[in-house]
């Protein structure tokens, strides 16, 4: 299916491994021109590599406002007008109510929704006047259902999709989709991070019976980045091989 997005500019955040450079990838095969970004320069410079299509390797921290803010900027910059953002971010720390001490709440919440919010602020002015514009957050699927352990991330991803929510229904009349997309457990390094030798368990809770593979996440993410999808906006679409139990 041609998704209608050939000659498009794509800012992918965080983009170096994992779901984001998935994404980045499909954008890249159906004719976008992207940036990404990643904090190490040898591995975002690798990773651009990797997708071809003249795709754009930036150095940036997104984990701060300014960081991310900045990362827009320049991708506007170098790809000569934006089309497309793909906010992402790393998660904070592991860790439940009573191991996580008051301070680390800002610094998560700075990393996974003032980020969002300050690329959403960059981009959105230029993507409005256009008339054309798709954003799409990569969140998780904890924001439905929380995960055990991972309080900062349940926390924080859950203000970012309020704020998407509300977004969405603000500029749906200027041709501008906002939605967000709640992987849930896929073969990246993130995953291996939290769950290490427990991975077999964590699977076999899937009801797909397979962990998530980035490239099929990274194909859903640039449908919802294409021209067909252009009637879905403020959507919170769970990628989980059917993990979530709730009805809504």
């Amino acid at each position: 299916m041609d998704l209608g997005i050939a000659g498009r500019r794509a800012a992918v955040a965080a983009a170096s491994s994992g779901l984001g450079l998935a994404t980045a990838r499909a954008l890249a095969e159906e004719g976008v021109r992207v940036a990404i970004c990643g904090r190490d320069r040898a591995r975002v410079q690798k990773a651009a590599a990797s997708l071809g299509h003249d795709a754009v390797a930036l150095v940036a921290d997104v984990g701060t406002a300014e960081g991310a803010r900045h990362f827009v900027e320049r991708s506007r910059e170098s790809l000569g007008g934006l089309d497309i953002l793909v906010t992402n971010a790393g998660g904070p720390p592991a860790g439940n109510f009573a191991s996580t001490p008051l301070e680390s709440y800002p610094e998560a919440i700075d990393l996974n929704l003032m980020s969002v919010v300050a690329m959403c602020s960059e981009a959105l002015p230029g993507l409005r006047e256009q008339r054309w514009g798709r954003i799409l957050a990569i969140t998780s699927i904890s924001v439905r259902q929380p995960l055990p352990g991972l309080i900062l991330s349940n926390t924080a991803r859950a203000g970012a999709t309020g704020f998407l929510k509300t977004l969405a229904r603000e500029v749906a009349g200027d041709g501008v989709t906002v939605n967000s997309i709640q992987p849930g457990i896929h073969r990246t390094p993130r995953v291996e991070q939290l769950f290490g030798g427990n991975l077999p368990a964590v699977t076999r809770d899937i009801p797909a019976g397979v962990m998530g593979e980035a490239e099929d996440f990274g194909r859903l993410a640039a449908f919802l980045c294409s021209e067909h999808a252009r009637f879905v906006t403020g959507a919170a679409v769970p990628v989980d091989g059917g993990a979530y139990t709730g009805l809504q």
